[in-house]
């Protein structure tokens, strides 16, 4: 029986699944040394190695393409056009009046509407985001945070529309507050109310989402603010700490929520510290949710989604953005990652082409395809470098979660970590400017360019487009149910009922996103730094 061509390289030598420090006696020549059963075993505690025995031999990880573009109209085509080009999921940006909990025609969204992301006011806009897509056939990713609980309500309702049962319904709402406070600033409530609906969603997915990741604890912005590996992996792990100290506080049983948790990392360019930061952070959090929670294997697995770094992408140059994120995107996959989203090299300059967002995803494919990074478990375990590596990094990271737990705890510990990580971005920028850590394009080997021709859109004419939408629902609506479902929310932020069923109602009767944030903002106030 000949070999399956996937695990041999292009020369045709046979690999092994996985590799180890084993005694081999050089002249035996009926196939490659393999490591055996041990506690480094891939897909056993503490998951150093991966945390699937076979990882991508069995399954390649998921290619999931960040987008989000002004209308729900543009972002829709985006998300098919990739699709239909061999993306397996979706990811969805949203602009910041969405995010920060305001209608398009707010005065606080003025000049921001479409900016960053897409402008999802209302179920209406929802249903267009997601037309022509099955949800249980795609699993789909949320980048959002403070209004995290309406727009789940907002995915649930469309599921609810297509027929689909939410125990189908697969993918992330982001829901990680406290990294908001840390490094990203789109928080709207109190801390200790923003926990308490984190744990509102954490309960009902557990109810009703069997198949949805509550949380993603989010290294990734800590890093994009100018963290250090090790910063990235503690600061990220104290947060997630804090959310499952406050879903137990709330009677959620362990095993039913920790196994849906999720993580999301930066891939940077140092290639090797990124892959032992990859190794150090399944390492470490195993060992955490262990020693402190007494928890399955399945509820110390570490499962993680990784995005490509945008602050490493360079306005001087762009095309050199293609190298840079290809190293990272190796980083990611080299380290174990389970989905993996790559940035388009002309990111720093405006949002991507057709043409980037293809190539992006093509260097994904041509990884999986052509590389082979998936024929054999963890390439790198037992190279010195990257092992002393990724003990350094667990090293450093438990050093700075002892201290946050002298300070009383992630929420407790948000100055002390905003300190550390602008002290790190400070130092890193001041190397690049004195020429000590050089950047090619921007202080080495750079070249006199002229002005980039930038293609925008035109902003005012989809601001004005949104708010038109927006008051045409507002015309046909039936305000009467909308009034209802919005004193319900308001009654169970009042108390401890979970706010989940309601904003699921609120939203189904056309009410707003910035209505049902209103709503809570009279309740509860809002976080005063």
């Amino acid at each position: 029986m000949s070999a399956d061509r996937r695990f041999l390289t292009d020369s045709g030598i046979p690999t092994a699944r996985v590799y180890g420090p084993v005694a081999r006696d050089p002249s035996r020549t009926d196939g490659p040394a393999a490591a055996g059963e041990g506690p480094d075993e891939p897909g056993a505690f503490p998951f150093t190695r991966g945390i699937h025995p076979d990882m991508y031999r069995g399954r390649v990880w998921t290619m999931r393409q960040y987008a989000g573009f002004g209308t729900a109209e543009e972002t829709n085509e985006r998300f098919r056009y990739l699709l239909e080009r061999g993306q397996t999921g979706l990811s969805v940006a949203f602009d910041l009046p969405t995010q920060m909990g305001y209608d398009s025609d707010a005065a606080m969204a003025d000049g921001e509407v479409g900016r960053v992301g897409v402008a999802v006011d209302s179920l209406e806009d929802m249903r267009v985001l997601l037309r022509e897509i099955r949800l249980d056939e795609v699993s789909t990713s949320m980048t959002i945070n403070s209004t995290a609980a309406i727009l789940l309500a907002l995915y649930i309702a469309v599921g609810d529309e297509q027929g689909v049962s939410r125990t189908a319904l697969a993918g992330t709402v982001q829901n990680d507050v406290l990294k908001e406070y840390v490094a990203r600033g789109t928080y709207i409530y109190p801390v200790a109310h923003s926990l308490r609906l984190i744990a509102d969603i954490v309960a009902f997915c557990s109810r009703e989402l069997p198949r949805w990741n509550p949380v993603s604890i989010s290294g990734y912005h800590i890093r994009e603010a100018g963290s250090t590996a090790p910063q990235e992996v503690a600061f990220t792990f104290a947060n997630g700490l804090e959310y499952v100290e406050r879903a137990l506080a709330r009677g959620i049983d362990l095993e039913t929520f920790a196994p849906r948790l999720s993580f999301f990392f930066a891939a940077h360019n140092d290639l090797l510290e990124e892959v032992a930061k990859f190794r150090a952070a399944r390492r470490l959090w195993a060992h955490l949710m262990r020693e402190r929670f007494g928890a399955s294997d399945a509820s110390s697995r570490l499962r993680f989604h990784t995005q490509t770094g945008g602050s490493t992408l360079t306005a001087q140059q762009p095309l050199n953005n293609v190298v840079r994120v290809t190293v990272q995107a190796l980083a990611a996959t080299l380290g174990g990652t389970q989905s993996l989203h790559t940035n388009s090299y002309d990111e720093a300059l405006a949002l991507p082409t057709e043409e980037s967002a293809k190539l992006a995803l093509r260097t994904q494919q041509i990884i999986a395809a052509e590389s082979g990074v998936t024929r054999t478990v963890d390439p790198l375990g037992g190279s010195w470098y990257v092992e002393a590596l990724t003990d350094e990094i667990e090293a450093r990271a438990r050093e700075y979660l002892g201290r946050i737990d002298e300070l009383g705890g992630a929420s407790a510990a948000l100055e002390y970590m905003q300190d550390e990580i602008h002290r790190a971005a400070y130092r890193f920028q001041r190397e690049i400017e004195s020429g000590e850590r050089p950047v090619v394009g921007v202080n080495v080997h750079t070249e006199e360019e002229g002005p980039p021709r930038i293609g925008q859109p035109d902003y005012s004419r989809l601001e004005r487009g949104q708010r038109e939408r927006l008051a045409a629902l507002r015309r046909r609506r039936d305000d009467a149910p909308v009034r209802r479902t919005l004193d319900a929310v308001r009654e169970a932020a009042r108390g401890e009922t979970n706010l989940m069923p309601p904003i699921i109602a609120a939203v189904k009767a056309m009410a707003t996103l910035g209505e049902i944030s209103d709503a809570l903002r009279s309740e509860w106030g809002t976080y005063d730094p």
